[in-house]
């Protein structure tokens, strides 16, 4: 099983560790039960967030009596210094802690500095003066916002979407951290439920001794599969290349990730869905897609004003108006059984 450090931080873990964004959509006892099967099983680092509804508590509650043994990781959307303190008190507090291991600003769109006027980048000094936090970090999805984060050298920790669909600019990113001694915390290294194929995603992780990928677990079957490669860890060989080599000419070119940062419509459009339904019904076919439900969801895409509200907020400048209109006809041809999934 590799170890791998988080930059500057010094902290060491195992080369695999637990998303926990998925577990706010399963009961207490389940998530539980997933994290506490994911400590015994060798993961040691946790990753939430306060946006992630009730998924702070419930790693909470799974870490009692582990809490000196693992990494607890989590994040704030907070805007104003007021949102800041209030969020981390309240981190604390469903966490079961007394301190962060690696408090991370949500999403940024901007790399917050001290002097640049928000007190953001101060509070987080302060709550590392005061102990409450251990190191700071950040998390970005626009690509140039997480540069400016790490060649300002304000940031121990960078959580960045990063699979083996990862451009050229990406995987210098990637290099970048490695140079500056920032630790890259790997989210979406299935690329939003895209890539199914999870061995050639470890396998493809594996070439990075910078990176630790957070998987998003739900499942019993998704942990075990993760669990299985600490120890059995897929190579990076010449057919996991070739695979590769395959997807990414498959989905090169603007694809939807289905992170939600879009949301929420102004029509009530699920954007983060009906904007990628083609792609999911061929890589993650599911009865579930052309359910009547989804059919339905698809349908209020026909809604679309054109309002721009979504393209201004997509990380990915995507076209999403576009990206709709495209799925949306795509859909229809599935369901005459013009086009078959």
């Amino acid at each position: 099983m590799k170890q791998v450090t988080l930059g500057s931080t010094k902290i060491i873990v195992p080369q695999n560790a637990f998303g926990a964004l998925p577990i706010q959509r399963d009961t207490t006892d389940v998530a539980v039960g997933l994290l506490r099967r994911a400590y015994e099983g060798g993961m040691r680092f946790f990753d939430t967030a306060r946006a992630y509804s009730d998924s702070e508590e419930k790693v909470g509650i799974a870490s009692e009596g582990i809490r000196d043994r693992i990494i607890l990781a989590t994040k704030t959307m907070a805007k104003t210094p007021e949102q800041f303190w209030e969020q981390l008190d309240t981190s604390l507090r469903l966490l079961k802690t007394d301190h962060i291991d690696i408090y991370q600003f949500h999403c940024v769109d901007r790399c917050y500095q001290p002097g640049d006027g928000t007190g953001m980048y101060e509070c987080m000094q302060e709550a590392k003066r005061q102990g409450k936090i251990l190191h700071i970090g950040v998390t970005a999805h626009k690509l140039e916002v997480a540069f400016d984060c790490v060649n300002s050298g304000l940031y121990e920790t960078l959580q960045y979407p990063f699979s083996y669909l990862a451009a050229p600019r990406e995987i210098e990113l990637v290099n970048l951290c490695e140079e500056k001694n920032v630790g890259f915390i790997a989210m979406k290294g299935l690329a939003g439920g895209l890539i199914v194929h999870s061995a050639a995603a470890m396998a493809f992780m594996t070439q990075f001794d910078n990176v630790v990928p957070i998987w998003g677990i739900q499942r019993e079957n998704e942990l075990n599969e993760w669990l299985s490669y600490m120890d059995n860890t897929p190579v990076y060989d010449d057919a996991f290349r070739a695979f590769i080599e395959k997807e990414r000419k498959e989905l090169m070119g603007e694809f939807c990730r289905g992170c939600g940062y879009c949301m929420p419509c102004p029509q009530g459009i699920m954007i983060n869905q009906c904007a990628r339904m083609s792609l999911m019904l061929r890589r993650a076919p599911s009865a579930g897609w052309l359910s009547e439900k989804m059919q339905a969801e698809m349908q209020k895409t026909t809604q679309c004003t054109g309002c721009g509200a979504c393209k201004k907020k997509c990380p990915y400048s995507l076209d999403t108006p576009a990206l709709l209109k495209k799925n949306y006809e795509d859909y229809q041809k599935v369901l005459a059984g013009e086009v078959k999934v």
